[in-house]
C-alpha cells in the first residue's frame, strides 16, 4: 500500500514538473520571422540617399580645438589649456576630467585672442573655416591649420539589448546598426519591428520608429545617428508574458511540488 502511494506521488511530481517546464517554454516562444533583420531584402545595389547627418554644435557641447602653423611660437597661445573642464563619471565610478571648450548657455566659447565666438548652429567644419579665416584676416597666423572635434559625441542604447550602454563616438559618425552592434545586438526578446529613436533638435524632441525586419533603414534619414540620440528597443509580448506568468505561476508550482515531495517521502 505504501509503495503504491509513493510511486503515484512520484508520477504526480514528474507530471507537475513537466507541466511547469512546458508552460514556461510555450510562454517564451516568439515568431522566428520577427527575429530576423531585413527579411525582405534580396541581393541589390542600393543608392545611398541617407548621407551622414550634419551634427550642429549645441549648448553644453565640449569642443577640442587645436591650431598649428609654420610658426610654433606664434601658434602656442592658441593651444594653451583652457579652463573649460567637465566632470564625468567613469566606468569604475571615478570622476574623469575632459578638457575642452565648453559651449555655454548663450552658445559661445571663449577662444584665445579671438574672444567670444558664437558657435551654436554651426558644424565643426563650419567653425573650423570661421576660426581659420579670423586668424588669417587679423594677420595672427600664416596658413594656419585648425582641427576641431566634438568630445562629447555619444548615443545611448537602452532596452532589450545584450549590453545597454552609452556609446562614445570619436569619429562623430555612427549608424543605427553600428550602435546596436556595440550594445551586443538586440536580444531574442527585443522587437526589431519597432525600434524607437529619440532625437532632440532646437529644444524639440522627435520620435521615430524603425522596422528592422524590413530594409527601410537603408533609405531612412535615421540610418545615421546624431549626438545624444537615444535608441530604445522594446520587449516583445513573449518576454512580457513570460515574466508575468513566471511571477504568478512559478511560486505556486514550486509550492505544489514541495508538498508532493513531502508526501512522497512519508
Amino acid at each position: 500500500m505504501f509503495k503504491t502511494i509513493r510511486l503515484t506521488s512520484k508520477r504526480v511530481s514528474l507530471a507537475l514538473t513537466f507541466f511547469a517546464l512546458s508552460a514556461l517554454l510555450l510562454g517564451s516562444c516568439a515568431s522566428s520571422k520577427k527575429t530576423v533583420y531585413f527579411i525582405d531584402q534580396q541581393d541589390a545595389v542600393l543608392k545611398s540617399n541617407n548621407i551622414p547627418v550634419k551634427n550642429v554644435i549645441q549648448p553644453n557641447d565640449i569642443l577640442s580645438i587645436s591650431v598649428t602653423s609654420l610658426n610654433p611660437a606664434a601658434t602656442e597661445i592658441f593651444n594653451k589649456p583652457n579652463n573649460s573642464y567637465v566632470s564625468s563619471s567613469g566606468a569604475n565610478g571615478s570622476n574623469l576630467q575632459s578638457p575642452g571648450y565648453l559651449v555655454n548657455d548663450e552658445g559661445n566659447i571663449q577662444f584665445p585672442v579671438l574672444g567670444d565666438l558664437k558657435v551654436t548652429g554651426m558644424t565643426t567644419n563650419e567653425l573650423r573655416i570661421k576660426i581659420t579665416s579670423e586668424l588669417i584676416n587679423r594677420k595672427l597666423l600664416v596658413d594656419p591649420i585648425v582641427i576641431i572635434r566634438q568630445l562629447n559625441f555619444k548615443v545611448s542604447v537602452l532596452g532589450e539589448v545584450s549590453r545597454p550602454t552609452v556609446v562614445n563616438v570619436p569619429s562623430e559618425k555612427i549608424s543605427l546598426l553600428e550602435a546596436l552592434g556595440l550594445a551586443g545586438d538586440i536580444t531574442i526578446y527585443g522587437k526589431k519591428d519597432n525600434v524607437m529613436i529619440i532625437r532632440e533638435e532646437d529644444g524639440v524632441k522627435k520620435i521615430k520608429r524603425i522596422n528592422l525586419n524590413n530594409s527601410e533603414i537603408f533609405t531612412s534619414d535615421y540610418y545615421y545617428l546624431k549626438s545624444n540620440d537615444i535608441v530604445y528597443v522594446e520587449a516583445n509580448r513573449a518576454k512580457v508574458a513570460g515574466s508575468t506568468k513566471s511571477a504568478i505561476y512559478v511560486p505556486i508550482i514550486l509550492s505544489i511540488l514541495s508538498i508532493v515531495a513531502i508526501i512522497a517521502t512519508r
